[in-house]
């Protein structure tokens, strides 16, 4: 489980693309500072598995077909920038909510409109996944963990401050840039359990 709050912004130092997978190598002397084999650290929302450590702070991870197809991190290339969160510990604070590390789909970037002290970014949503985010809700985006503060039929807005503006992708992910979606697992659960009950 992760809270969505990013601990640091990586960089993909090494892809190997195998017939039904892919390896990557990613640096975060951070994230990799108490990391162990068989940990699990969020990348740009993707929880994977560390496979191996080294000792410049690059950790190696595998990533199987399923979530290539259902994330960014296919399109994802040497020298980009990722999201990174070790998994949330049971005796820290949740600063954010409740994250699984498992995309539901993928958004794009439409616009960004600056002010002085944030920035809105409007997202596309994909229609399967449009009925689980509110007004007010929390969503994942690459990872991150951000309040919905505008909804639309296909799209969603969220606004960064400068924070996550400097320190997260989605700070920087220009005009058309997919970007990986996580949305509430209780509202998930909550539909799940309303189906049941209706039959």
């Amino acid at each position: 489980m992760f809270t969505g709050i990013v601990e640091e912004l990586g960089v993909l130092v090494d892809k190997e693309d195998l017939a039904d997978a892919a390896r990557l190598a990613i640096r975060g002397p951070i994230v990799t500072a108490d990391a162990r084999h068989g940990d699990s650290i969020a990348v740009n929302g993707v929880c994977l598995t560390v496979v191996d450590i080294r000792p410049d702070g690059i950790f190696t991870a595998d990533v199987m077909a399923e979530t290539l197809n259902r994330s960014s991190l296919q399109k994802l290339e040497v020298g980009g920038r990722v999201n990174l969160e070790r998994a949330a510990a049971v005796n820290s604070r949740l600063g954010g909510h409740i994250v699984q590390g498992h995309v539901d789909g993928t958004g794009h970037v439409i616009s960004r409109t600056p002010s002085e002290h944030w920035e809105v970014v409007r997202i596309g949503l994909p229609e399967a996944l449009s009925r689980y985010v509110v007004e007010k809700g929390s969503i994942t985006v690459d990872g991150v963990s951000l309040t919905v503060s505008g909804l639309g039929d296909d799209w969603f807005e969220v606004s960064l401050i400068p924070t996550t503006r400097e320190l997260t992708t989605v700070g920087h992910a220009d005009v058309g840039a997919q970007v990986n979606l996580e949305v509430d697992v209780i509202a998930k659960y909550v539909e799940r359990l309303m189906s049941r009950t209706a039959q």
